[in-house]
């Protein structure tokens, strides 16, 4: 009778035990599934990832342009924007070495030399971005983002001054902007992805205002055209 007890309690503790388990076929093939997902996921997030990258470069340029002369007339003070690598050479001191790819920020205080002038910030474009003008883009006045350059230039600042610093934007106290020899300084600044023509944008600047305006390439029927955001 105790025997028969025994073999009982044992038979069903062997059958709750297996029922609570799980087979290493049974997780492997969970583990496959788990691992298909997410692949899927992750190829279906690439997309968007790679517009997040856009936007990213894109607010980078137009939000700087556009704090430095907020910050120019809140303080009464001139702010100058470099993209790409600080220029004129020795000029400014960027902290660590400037990139084709970085934006800087300076604050140039009245009466001291430029090359005092303190650096307020520095920031650096999404890896798979930079300031370039993609294969493509319109090229003629009539197309171009406010009439600013031929398409042909990323960075394009000082429209129509001879021997202009291309790259560097420097805010007054009344909003408008200069370059560091005085003149006005209007033009247009380039940024995409290599061989993307639609993840192209545009920032364009009048000197006399200060007016700054952002643009996106769109894919229309008439082909590439741009928009302003």
């Amino acid at each position: 009778m105790r025997v028969r007890k025994a073999n009982s309690w044992r038979g069903q503790s062997r059958r709750e035990s297996g029922a609570v388990g799980f087979s290493l076929l049974e997780l492997m093939i969970v583990m496959a599934l788990i691992m298909i997902v997410g692949g899927i996921s992750f190829m279906a997030l690439q997309p968007a990832l790679k517009d997040a990258r856009v936007n990213h470069a894109y607010e980078d340029m137009l939000m700087q342009l556009r704090v430095a002369r907020q910050r120019a007339i809140t303080e009464r003070k001139q702010y100058i924007v470099c993209f790409g690598v600080a220029a004129p050479a020795g000029a400014l001191t960027p902290m660590g070495a400037p990139t084709t790819q970085s934006v800087q920020m300076f604050r140039w205080d009245a009466g001291t030399a430029l090359s005092a002038a303190t650096q307020i910030s520095a920031n650096t474009l999404p890896s798979d971005m930079q300031f370039q003008t993609v294969a493509g883009i319109p090229s003629n006045p009539a197309t171009v983002p406010d009439g600013f350059g031929a398409g042909a230039t990323a960075i394009d600042f000082d429209q129509g001054v001879t021997a202009g610093v291309k790259n560097q934007v420097m805010f007054m106290p009344d909003g408008s902007a200069h370059d560091t020899s005085g003149s006005w300084n209007s033009g247009i600044i380039y940024v995409g992805r290599t061989s993307d023509l639609y993840s192209s944008r545009a920032v364009t600047l009048y000197g006399t205002t200060g007016r700054i305006r952002g643009w996106r390439l769109m894919n229309t029927a008439g082909g590439p055209q741009w928009l302003q955001q």
